[in-house]
């Protein structure tokens, strides 16, 4: 294992570009994290690279910024990208591509990202005008290789992110075919917070002579952030105490094992009086990123979740991880917990466990390698609030919330500003849709789709969500009261 022998390098000498540099420092990235300290010299050199870091350590830029240097000073072919970058989620595509974006431009490259639950005639759209780095979802991408919207023969570099969480979720057929499809003498970077089991025939199959870099073990656990579990006596004392928990000063991420969950738990919290958002795989793109954004401006300070949020996200300020459902395994743990505590940041993880669960989370933290203290809690107990900030919620049931206008961004990198209907659910819409406090629900089948008339006479149906036009207006106008003008707590 190869280890950098000094860590205290700046980014130029490393040797990334000042033009790379300086837009670093505009961004008010001065010095390098540990990982990208230790692999980016080996990544601009052309070796094959393996990066094994805790989440949040700053795997982006440790392969991105060595990309970008390489593909420079030659453009790329229409539909046929030079640099590829898999990753396992839509929302990390969309954050990778973020990050790269201006560093990109400063050296005269296009980046775009390819994810599902977008227009994939947009996304070829997009390719078709040329692009330099493509970060990409690995079924989108097939389905665009099989359109041949997309020709990956001239790809010279090619990352893999969170290659363990992509074999977790079974992507790995749909990966070996990808990169099959790649130049066999093409340098390769994988980084990963583990790397064993499937990723490590990824690395056989695949890679070179890789070097291999290693910030932390991957059981560690930051030191900036404190573990408890909070044991409930039963289901119902666990809904209370989660929403007071909702209800305190900061932003929040609750995680649930399910999509129905996530939408019931939100829909109750809103039902108190607590601003909250929920984000799963069942919903439109456009609705995850503006639920999102919401959620990173503070305006909806609670986002209920499934394990898509675990990896990849990265929204500043988060002081409270909590987990409403136990996750099943210690590395599901690590990862949702590393959505606080991030870049030197203090950070809080709670568990809320039941009687039952006891036995089980206590032996997943301990495999966690965390160190959690364990205290009994009811509604309105001093330790609660010690401990998360909870509070009693306002009681007062909330309209689901809506988005301020904000452009939407779509994976070309274009976007429009569009303002949601009044009382229009901010990522509320298709597949999970809550229809507000005591409303019933129906649930429907995956695949479904909407239809909705328009309102007045004369029309014809509409059927389903789009990206661009997800929604038709009202024709009623909204109730003032169903619009609150809120800040950032």
């Amino acid at each position: 294992m190869s280890n950098s022998s000094r860590p205290d390098l700046s980014f130029v000498e490393l040797g990334l570009p000042v033009a790379l540099v300086q837009t670093l420092r505009n961004a008010g990235i001065d010095k390098p994290f540990p990982i990208q300290a230790a692999t980016i010299g080996d990544a601009l050199s052309g070796r094959d690279v393996l990066g094994r870091g805790p989440t949040g350590s700053g795997k982006t830029l440790a392969f991105g910024l060595p990309m970008l240097t390489r593909l420079a000073g030659s453009p790329s072919q229409p539909g046929r990208p030079r640099g590829l970058v898999l990753v396992p989620t839509r929302e990390l595509a969309t954050q990778i591509e973020k990050a790269l974006e201006e560093p990109a431009r400063s050296l005269g490259l296009r980046v775009a990202s390819v994810v599902g639950g977008a227009p994939i005639k947009r996304q070829a759209d997009r390719l078709a005008r040329g692009v330099d780095l493509l970060i990409a979802t690995p079924g989108r991408l097939d389905d665009l290789i099989k359109q041949r919207n997309a020709d990956l023969s001239d790809v010279s570099i090619t990352a893999l992110d969170e290659a363990d969480h992509m074999a977790d979720m079974g992507f790995l057929p749909q990966v070996t075919r990808l990169l099959d499809r790649t130049p066999k003498q093409g340098q390769r970077l994988l980084f990963s917070a583990t790397l064993d089991g499937d990723v490590d025939k990824l690395v056989k199959r695949y890679m070179n002579n890789p070097v291999t870099h290693s910030t932390a073990p991957a059981e560690a656990s930051v030191s900036t952030m404190t573990h408890h579990l909070l044991y409930v006596r039963d289901k119902n004392i666990k809904r209370t105490v989660a929403t007071e928990i909702a209800a305190r000063d900061g932003l929040t991420i609750m995680f649930v094992r399910t999509k129905h969950g996530a939408d019931r738990l939100a829909k109750q919290l809103r039902g108190a009086g607590v601003d909250a958002g929920s984000l799963h795989g069942g919903k439109a793109q456009n609705n995850r990123v503006r639920t999102l954004a919401a959620f990173a401006d503070g305006s909806v300070p609670v986002l209920v979740t499934t394990d898509v949020a675990a990896r990849g996200i990265h929204i500043d300020g988060i002081s409270l991880v909590v987990h409403f459902d136990p996750p099943a395994e210690h590395k599901a743990y690590l990862h949702r917990a590393g959505r606080t505590a991030r870049a030197g940041e203090d950070g809080v993880v709670v568990t809320l466990v039941t009687d039952e669960e006891r036995k089980d989370v206590a032996a997943m933290t301990r495999k966690a390698g965390v160190r959690t203290d364990g205290v009994d809690v009811r509604p309105g107990d001093q330790k609660l609030v010690s401990i998360t900030g909870a509070r009693k919620p306002s009681g007062i049931a909330l309209a689901t919330p809506v988005a301020p206008a904000q452009p939407v961004r779509s994976a070309n990198g274009g976007g429009r500003t569009r303002r949601p209907r009044a009382g229009a659910p901010t990522g509320e819409a298709g597949h999970g849709h809550s229809r507000g406090a005591g409303a019933p629900r129906r649930e429907r089948p995956a695949g479904e789709a909407r239809t909705r008339k328009p309102a007045g006479t004369g029309g014809h149906a509409r059927t389903g969500d789009t990206p661009t036009n997800s929604r038709r207006r009202s024709a009623r106008p909204a109730a003032p009261a169903a619009r609150r003008n809120r800040s950032a707590t």
